[in-house]
């Protein structure tokens, strides 16, 4: 068994914003409680949580404030759009597509 395997996990989180005009930034980081502190609001107000270490890894290389690198706009993207769905939020010009398709048995 490795050192590694006994060492307590660190917990990490990165809050982000979107404004829907520029590219997602970096609202807060922290780690361990910190981090416990970010999510516990998060959850508060209501704000959906997508629990990936390697892209939290990532984003806590960035300062508050510094926008997300052009490399992650995809991911984030589809992040974005999930929690959009999620919240029942549909571009118009789906023209409700998403009530119109019909599981095929």
């Amino acid at each position: 068994m490795s050192q590694d395997a006994n060492k307590p996990k660190i917990r990490e989180a990165v809050a982000l914003s979107f404004d829907g005009k520029t590219a997602p930034k970096v609202t807060a980081s922290g780690k361990d409680l910190v981090a416990d502190e970010i999510i516990a609001l998060a959850k508060e107000a209501g704000v959906h949580i997508h629990e990936d270490p390697n892209l939290s890894e990532f984003l806590q290389l960035l300062e508050i404030g510094e926008a997300v690198p052009k490399e992650l706009y995809l991911l984030i993207a589809e992040l974005i759009a999930f929690v959009y769905m999620l919240d029942g939020k549909f571009p118009e010009q789906w023209n409700n597509l998403h009530q119109k398709i019909v599981a095929k048995a």
